[in-house]
């Protein structure tokens, strides 16, 4: 074991570091996508009182979650204290932890770690093609006017060639000026969109506080706040990592302007549209006004740059993980830009091939949330202090246990609803038929965005 005055934050080496400014602009574009415009349909599941207050449960989740996987004194820099290492990367954490903990675990510590790089690479490959996707959709509504009859594998190909020069971006660093323009981009679409909402609002009387759908709001939400990957590439790019966690840390400054933004969202959109609110709330803005169409091209602008911040993470696992692990390659920035192309291509063409992703994207999801956000870091918890104390009447054994059986409950729950969907999907039953959209291609972007009526949690 390392000495206990070893500090992995002062023996990181980290090229074109991020400041704090740069960590907070990136973690909220990271945050902060699409799931956001299905949020008036989860305070629809839930009601006004209960979605404010679940919401915000959610989010202090998910960042207790982070600072039990990355935090000072546990987890992640625990395991690089005790190794004496700058860093150890997700996987690594839980080998260790793993190999450390009881004897059940320790025989099954490097599987659980190729597991995990999996799930992080797979979920977010995910998300980029639902960008791809939606960004074309929405081209293909704008430009519909003015071209008609070209096909929606056109303006999949079109995003796809454009993405290529900007995913070569290798660097976080140089990512913070799209980072940035994609969050102005974001929240001017997201003000028009509170104007809508703000026009001819009901009494509120009209809507519920409380309603008992729950299972499908936390479909919503959870995948709406999740991306825990792309929240430990910022920490391990920042230039002072100390400060990302606390109470008043990156992390947590980044989680409560992220609630107050969903709960503002969520909350107008309900109240304004009620039970006629979509699966995505853009399809209830009126479709023949030249600002809804500013709103799409915004979002969509957004979203485009979104993609080599999603796309980060797998690229890293592939080169970082696997291809430079225990060897020197003799040209890994071209290697890095063949695979990074190649990436991008196969992407496109996955998204050519099956737009209507929303069965498959649900059971990603349901793996990536519980997994990565929920259960992991509490295993790895238990593990990494098993021969140590839980404190006092073992309060963190049964602390773990509970978030533990809550993620294991989405996780058995979550994919039971995606098979089912991906069943009827495929077996020539339209699951993701949308009766208050009239077009497919529309019905393709409600199902790629995220839930709809049938919801998958």
């Amino acid at each position: 074991m390392a000495q206990s005055d070893f500090d992995p934050y002062e023996n990181r080496n980290v090229e074109a570091p991020l400041s704090n400014c740069d960590a907070l602009a990136s973690l909220m574009k990271g945050v902060i996508g699409t799931g956001i415009l299905a949020l008036p349909l989860a305070f629809h599941y839930a009601g006004f009182i209960a979605g404010s207050i679940l919401t915000a449960f959610c989010t202090a989740l998910l960042i207790y979650g982070m600072q039990l996987l990355v935090g000072k004194i546990m987890c992640m820099v625990e395991s690089s204290r005790r190794n004496s290492v700058g860093y150890m990367t997700f996987p690594e954490t839980v080998e260790y932890s793993f190999s450390v903990g009881p004897k059940c675990c320790r025989s099954i510590s490097k599987v659980v770690a190729f597991f995990i790089d999996g799930v992080l690479a797979f979920s977010h490959y995910g998300i980029c093609v639902v960008y791809v996707v939606f960004v074309a959709l929405n081209i293909k509504q704008i430009l519909d006017e003015v071209w008609p009859n070209i096909d929606v594998w056109i303006y999949c190909a079109a995003v796809g060639l454009l993405l290529i020069p900007l995913f070569l971006l290798r660097q976080l660093k140089y990512l913070v000026p799209t980072n940035i323009l994609a969050n102005i981009l974001l929240y001017v679409g997201f003000a028009c969109i509170l104007y809508y909402f703000c026009i001819g609002l009901p009494p509120l009387g009209e809507r519920e506080l409380f309603k008992y759908d729950l299972a499908l709001f936390f479909g919503v939400v959870l995948f709406a706040i999740s991306s825990v990957g792309v929240m430990l590439a910022i920490e391990q790019k920042m230039a002072k990592p100390a400060q990302y966690l606390g109470w008043c840390g990156v992390l947590a400054r980044a989680g409560i302007f992220i609630t107050v933004t969903y709960i503002l969202f969520g909350f107008f959109g309900y109240w304004r549209y009620g039970d006629q609110v979509e699966g995505s709330v853009t399809l209830n803005l009126p479709t023949e006004e030249v600002l809804a169409k500013i709103i799409k091209v915004f979002i969509s602008v957004a979203v485009f740059l979104t993609y080599p911040l999603s796309g980060y993470v797998p690229i890293d696992i592939i080169m970082n993980h696997y291809l430079k692990k225990n060897r020197e390659l003799k040209h890994p920035h071209v290697i890095e830009y063949i695979i990074r192309i190649a990436f991008v291509i196969v992407c496109t063409l996955n998204a050519i091939a099956f737009p209507n992703l929303g069965p498959l994207l649900a059971l990603v999801g349901a793996f990536s949330i519980s997994i990565l956000n929920i259960i992991a870091p509490c295993c790895i918890e238990l593990c990494l202090f098993y021969q140590e104390t839980y404190g006092k009447l073992k309060w963190k054994l049964w602390k773990n246990i509970v978030i533990i059986l809550f993620g294991t409950f989405v996780f058995v729950y979550g994919s039971y609803r995606a098979v089912v969907d991906i069943i009827k999907e495929y077996g020539g039953k339209k699951a993701f038929t949308n009766a208050k959209v009239e077009t497919p291609e529309v019905n393709v972007l409600s199902s790629t965005i995220r839930p709809i009526d049938q919801g998958y949690f």
